[in-house]
């Protein structure tokens, strides 16, 4: 079985945490190239400019928007406007657990794979820049530290990944390595702990920035 059809079938069976909490939605993508010697996940960089999470490493996504009908086409949607990508190139084969930005909305992430050679034509007001990082990076990694983070009294110790592309650094941190992290475990047995377990007795534990 090749990594790409591993992919697909640990998330075909795969239940994830489902929040119900009444807050607003928003759908994002984790696009993952069909190499199957060395799969990628497509990231991007938001623009400088933007009024939230400006210059942050993201997945292409946004918010719920009533036309969209279902959140799976808000991602498809958000992800051809940021990123050029049309929704018939992107296969979707699973969702994740819903997780909560701090600006209090609910994000739902599913898992889409694309044509390694996928052309992208980045949107030059929302995407500074777009980058891919081999998912195998990840299993090896060290992170730079581990943020704090809290929901209903669950604490987590998120890691943060440093990754150079092309010449230029790219941290991976907050709510994107969340959802980076359930897939790596999920889909690749990685093992990634970031509940509060991690959190005893260690110094290094930064705060959130």
């Amino acid at each position: 079985m090749s990594l790409i059809q591993q992919f697909e079938s640990r998330l075909s069976d795969y239940q994830p945490r489902q929040l119900g909490a009444e807050l607003p939605k928003a759908g994002v993508l984790m696009p993952i190239t069909r190499n199957t010697a060395r799969p990628e996940v497509i990231l991007t960089r938001r623009s400088s400019r933007l009024s939230t999470h400006s210059g942050q490493v993201a997945f292409p996504g946004g918010k719920f928007d009533h036309t969209d009908e279902t959140l799976i086409n808000t991602a498809l949607r958000e992800t051809h406007e940021e990123l050029g990508i049309a929704p018939s190139s992107v296969e979707v084969i699973g969702g994740l657990s819903q997780v909560v930005s701090l600006h209090g909305i609910q994000v739902n992430p599913f898992v889409g794979l694309v044509d390694h050679d996928i052309s992208v034509v980045p949107s030059p007001y929302e995407i500074e820049s777009v980058f891919r990082v081999p998912l195998d990076f990840f299993l090896d990694a060290q992170p730079i530290r581990r943020d704090r983070m809290t929901y209903k009294g669950t604490s987590l110790a998120v890691p943060s990944y440093e990754y150079e592309y092309q010449g230029i650094r790219y941290e991976i941190w907050g709510l994107t390595a969340i959802v980076l992290v359930e897939f790596l475990n999920v889909a690749m047995d990685a093992r990634i702990t970031i509940f509060d377990d991690y959190l005893k007795d260690r110094d290094e534990i930064q705060p959130k920035r």
